[in-house]
């Protein structure tokens, strides 16, 4: 297996333009062309799981976390992020991580979470912005389909789960072939008036590139004449968290119990009660502070998340159970979740589960 052949299919499902600015996603040490025999998956990428992946004979180790968040001046074994980086560097192990861009994904992290914790008819909870873009563009009604299936086919005209959409008004168009152009209709010298459809349709910014190629390629025009308009927008299938429902409505402290249950928490650090029952539940994996706002005006009864400081507890001011479950805890099931997502493309390809708890913080009872 080639290593882009693994993290070019990853960034089809988390792509790297979903992750946040101070992340440090996609590959952190290794060459794309560089061939792989087989991966390690953990949530972090310690030194303990680098020689995990030595003595399993693993020449990639896939995390959640990057290793590597801000630039490196030295490489003299001092910091443990050093080490991890040298050492893959002399063992010839690639490291790749799929943080953020795997929390924001309709079906990452946060799914995960709420698949575990019986939560059904989920959704983001903060939608991202500016991923949108809109194309416009006019061309002779004779072309019109095949312009419109090739905006489709790459990836254009994609809103929920309707795909194929675009918005059609007929009008004309006028030009004057100047010399040396090969007009396709119309004469040189001569104003030319053609009967035109303008063509809208929206797409991921991040597909911008091969929609264009597609458009130029499809368009009979010697000069193809389009717009492109980037959208304040939020799409819905990408941002932080997600939002959804239990079955039924349950006791506070009995579903405090069953998120610790489900999971392995050793505590759970939690706001005062509100002698109110359960049926609405927020989530955000890792640090999910920053969402409070969001879980309130969203109708949760509890926002489960971790990283909450001391001051931030306060901010629930008896609208909501804020549930403080730890970070690993909270993002433990994202190693198996994928697992999953490669072996369903790459049945054939070794891949191994860690043995190390990587989680830094340990519980004195």
């Amino acid at each position: 297996m080639v290593l882009s052949d693994i993290t070019r299919f990853l960034e089809t499902q988390a792509p790297l333009a979903y992750q946040e600015d101070y992340d440090n996603s996609g590959l952190i040490v290794g060459r794309p062309d560089a061939e792989v025999g087989s991966a390690l998956i953990s949530l972090d990428c310690t030194e303990a799981v680098i020689d995990e992946a030595i003595r399993k004979g693993c020449n990639l180790v896939i995390s959640h976390h990057p290793i590597v968040f801000k630039g490196l001046k030295k490489f003299t074994g001092k910091t443990y992020v050093e080490r991890v980086v040298m050492k893959a560097i002399k063992h010839d192990v690639a490291i790749y991580a799929i943080h953020t861009n795997l929390d924001h994904v309709h079906t990452g992290v946060n799914a995960r979470i709420c698949e575990v914790l019986g939560i059904k008819n989920y959704s983001i909870l903060s939608p991202k912005g500016n991923l949108l873009k809109k194309l416009v563009t006019f061309c002779p009604l004779s072309h019109a389909d095949k312009v419109r299936n090739a905006l489709f086919a790459a990836g254009a005209g994609n809103i929920g789960n309707y795909s194929e959409c675009s918005f059609n008004a007929d009008g004309f168009g006028t030009f004057k072939a100047g010399g040396n152009t090969r007009p396709f209709t119309g004469n040189i010298g001569e104003q030319h008036h053609e009967p035109e459809i303008r063509i809208e349709t929206i797409f991921l910014a991040e597909k911008e590139r091969p929609i264009v190629l597609a458009l130029l390629e499809a368009h009979p025009y010697e000069e193809v004449a389009y717009d492109i308009y980037s959208l304040a927008n939020t799409w819905q299938q990408v941002g932080a968290g997600m939002v959804g429902w239990l079955d039924a409505e349950t006791d506070e402290i009995d579903f405090l119990r069953m998120i610790k249950q489900k999971l392995r928490g050793s505590v759970i650090r939690h706001t005062a009660l509100r002698n109110k029952k359960v049926k609405k539940v927020a989530v955000c994996g890792g640090s999910g502070s920053f969402l409070l706002p969001q879980a309130i005006a969203a109708g949760a009864d509890v926002f489960i998340t971790a990283d909450y400081k001391y001051h931030e507890f306060f901010d629930a001011d008896g609208k909501i159970v804020i549930a403080d479950v730890g970070h690993f805890e909270s993002e433990q099931f994202t190693q198996q979740l994928l697992l999953e997502i490669i072996q369903k493309k790459f049945p054939n390809f070794a891949l191994h589960l860690t043995e190390e708890n990587t989680n830094p913080i340990q519980y004195l009872y």
